[in-house]
């Protein structure tokens, strides 16, 4: 039995369990009730009619002060520039700087979003970041939120600010390297825990094969495959530009493909036959990473792994550009030069021997030889 029911979605948790929820005007309520049961329509009717309702209470808040960070915050999600987002980036945005808003300096301080913008200086957007210092992309994040936000506000069409004070304040210092990077045994180690036929392994093998993003990669289909080629439209940024990808399907790949058939639309689908969404899948293989004994690894780390593996294969700027879909050649360029370092030191090792050595003078010292010996060469 399906219903077709206005709203309701399902979700993973970190876990990989996968959960039913009514999400309505940006809010969600999850549905505990067995799909189809008559106790399952009326929770849903309770809940659509309880989250409703907030929406229709939500105008009826706090005033706001017309010259608090708040007021600011709240004008520039009505502009151009925020609805331009796509919907993720949106959401992440609004809920950190509605939460920084709500932030106090000290217990007994007054929340940020209740202080004049008009004197917000750089050292106290320094002070906002160092609170979340133990998490340097976090804290980095409130930097780069409040610089767009007063980038837009300093606008001449605009004006609602003089000066940007967040652009003056550095980012700290996260993690060069990033996600973690796949090792080939990690590799190994992944496929021997999950042989061939496995949805497992076959989602290592269309992130590893193809280089998406988990994003993409939970909406490729058998119905993309034309002429030997996946097509398909990548889903980060969207909104700016429309990016239609197109690779070969490797040997390696359509084997895995062949062997593991699905019934769907999509390669990629939840227990209920549904599509995964990114989150809900990127949970769900940690999961499987954790199985196969790497609690390390992620599903981005294989995109990293793809391009080292390519670039120490040979692989030039533009040919990594053509394959994970880099506009510039700046990303590109870090995996050549990793690669371009490795082969220089393994076909330069041998100079660091002195070149006037002979084999005599080479041989180690705890070498003994007889009194009396001769020494051959």
């Amino acid at each position: 039995m399906k219903l077709r029911l206005k709203y309701v979605v399902e979700d993973a948790d970190r876990h990989g369990n996968v959960r039913i929820y009514l999400r309505r005007n940006g809010r969600k309520k999850r549905l505990l009730s067995e799909i189809g049961s008559p106790e399952f329509l009326v929770e849903y009717r309770a809940a659509l009619a309880e989250l409703e309702g907030q929406t229709a209470k939500a105008p009826a808040a706090v005033a706001v002060a017309p010259t608090s960070l708040r007021w600011l915050i709240q004008r520039y999600y009505g502009s151009a520039e925020f609805r331009g987002l796509d919907e993720r980036t949106r959401n992440v945005r609004r809920r950190l700087l509605d939460r920084l808003c709500d932030t106090r300096a000290t217990p007994e301080g007054t929340p940020h979003g209740q202080k004049p913008f008009a004197r917000l200086e750089p050292r106290h957007i320094r002070a906002m970041r160092d609170a979340r210092a133990e998490a340097p992309e976090a804290a980095n994040s409130i930097v780069k939120a409040l610089r767009q936000v007063f980038a837009w506000a300093v606008d001449d069409t605009v004006r609602m600010a003089e000066t940007n004070p967040a652009r003056e304040v550095p980012y700290l210092k996260g993690n060069p390297e990033g996600f973690h990077t796949w090792t080939l045994g990690e590799v190994e180690q992944f496929e021997a825990a999950h042989p061939i036929g496995t949805k497992a392994r076959m989602a290592l093998a269309l992130l590893l094969f193809t280089g998406v993003r988990r994003s993409d990669v939970v909406n490729l289909g058998p119905q993309m495959v034309r002429g030997g080629h996946i097509h398909w439209t990548e889903m980060k940024g969207r909104k700016r530009m429309t990016k239609v990808r197109q690779l070969p399907i490797l040997p390696e790949l359509r084997a895995i493909l062949d062997a593991t058939p699905s019934g769907h639309l999509a390669y990629l689908v939840t227990e209920f036959g549904k599509p995964f969404t990114a989150n809900g899948f990127g949970n769900w293989f940690r999961k499987r990473c954790n199985e196969a004994g790497l609690p390390q690894c992620s599903a981005h780390g294989l995109r990293k792994a793809g391009a080292t593996i390519a670039a120490e294969n040979g692989a030039t700027e533009h040919q990594l550009m053509a394959i994970y879909g880099w506009e510039s050649p700046k990303q590109a360029a870090l995996y050549t030069r990793k690669a371009n370092r490795k082969h220089l030191a393994d076909s330069a090792m041998h100079l660091l021997v002195p070149a006037e050595r002979n084999e005599d003078q080479s041989v180690p010292p705890s070498v003994s030889h007889r009194s009396g010996g001769t020494k051959k060469a």
